[in-house]
């Protein structure tokens, strides 16, 4: 077997491509390195992109971006909030109101995504924007009232 460049240069430890020619030729290693975690990137004309098992980044990005969740009880329900974000949510039951701002969170990543990434006091809620997507509901609402993932 050819042993690709990127590998003889780097050693096995890591892998780097200098071009997306060259990473798509070899895919399969590529996939194979981001699985073990080792890093594994791809330079393109306008940069360096990562590639990472995604199961490896959303536990990493759900212990960095840390739930400033609040949570206040009210006469008729509850209400949920994250202190510096435009994000709220109500409901008649504890439970409802996490399901309803899991919407909300939903909702937000996906205005991020199309426009708010550009807004300067939204820009810094990448990470934050990456766990939601790669999370499912079940781990969002964990994320929400604090179960270590």
């Amino acid at each position: 077997m050819l042993i690709p460049r990127a590998l003889r240069e780097v050693g096995m430890s890591a892998i780097h491509f200098e071009s997306y020619t060259e990473a798509r030729a070899h895919l399969k290693e590529l996939l194979d390195a981001a699985d073990e975690g080792r890093v594994a990137t791809v330079r393109r004309a306008s940069g360096c992109a990562a590639v990472v098992d995604v199961e490896r980044l959303r536990r990493y990005l759900s212990s960095v971006c840390a739930s400033r969740t609040e949570v206040v009880a009210e006469a008729d329900g509850w209400s949920i909030f994250i202190p510096g974000l435009p994000l709220a949510a109500d409901g008649p039951t504890f439970d409802d109101a996490v399901n309803e701002m899991v919407c909300v969170l939903r909702e937000y990543a996906d205005d991020w995504q199309q426009r708010l990434r550009l807004a300067p006091n939204h820009q810094d809620n990448w990470g934050l924007v990456q766990l939601i997507a790669l999370s499912d509901d079940r781990q969002l609402v964990d994320w929400l009232v604090g179960v270590r993932q």
